[in-house]
């Protein structure tokens, strides 16, 4: 079973900067290997038996390699004055209105946010999160209807292995950042989950249930593979 190594993190050095890694022991792996990815970035995976000696050695003989995947991944997207962030897919500009009283809101296709500029990614957050969770609700309470079900408890989180997920219990969790994502695609998320209430595992009855509900269910987990790791740089300063 893989797992963090009870130590202290391994750094890279590339040159121009560091950058972290976390290590994970597999008694799977039967060789070393890197992973880089925007969800968590550079992830070194160790036979159970090695040491971090080879560790060390094996990073730094491939560290023009994780600087080129490095390079390859979505750049970050900082909620401040000026940058353009995805509603439901359609892109709305920060609009800085320090006078206004109104917290933040959308107006003319823009996201407003009152109040100091040192706030604003704080306050756009918040109000990201409360959008999802309320457009996330109530698509679960329509289709859960055409079901015959009734949900359990809905929380939002920042999850980063998953974009959703649905306990034995019947209750579902979400991603916040699906509110990024087009409106067929948050659908989907939430008709897969609920899918889950009728059918417990993957099989074929399970995905007529989630077609049912998402015609667009393809074409969803497609865009999530192809855009998906982009959304998770939202929110994220451009040094990361």
């Amino acid at each position: 079973m893989a797992g963090l190594i009870p130590a202290a993190g391994l750094s890279l050095d590339l040159g121009d900067r560091t950058v972290p890694v976390t290590v994970r022991r597999s008694a799977a792996a039967r060789r070393t290997s890197i992973r880089v990815d925007a969800v968590r970035g550079v992830v070194l995976v160790l036979p159970s038996k090695a040491s971090l000696a080879e560790a060390r050695r094996f990073l730094a003989s491939h560290a023009v390699w994780v600087a080129e995947r490095l390079a390859r991944l979505p750049a970050a997207r900082p909620l401040v004055p000026g940058a353009e962030i995805p509603v439901l897919g359609i892109a709305h500009p920060i609009r800085h209105c320090p006078q206004a009283r109104r917290g933040v809101w959308i107006e003319d296709g823009a996201i407003c946010v009152s109040g100091l500029a040192e706030q604003v990614g704080r306050r756009v957050t918040a109000f990201l999160k409360q959008h999802a969770r309320r457009l996330i609700a109530d698509r679960a309470v329509v289709l859960a209807a055409r079901l015959g079900r009734s949900p359990g408890r809905i929380t939002i989180r920042d999850t980063r292995s998953r974009w959703g997920s649905c306990s034995s219990a019947g209750d579902l969790s979400f991603s916040w950042r699906l509110v990024l994502a087009p409106d067929w695609v948050l659908t989907y998320v939430v008709a897969h989950e609920l899918a889950h209430l009728v059918e417990m595992n993957h099989s074929p009855a399970f995905w007529a249930v989630v077609a049912g509900l998402s015609p667009d269910a393809a074409r969803a987990r497609t865009w999530l593979k192809r855009h998906g790791a982009g959304l998770h740089r939202v929110g994220e300063c451009a040094t990361d």
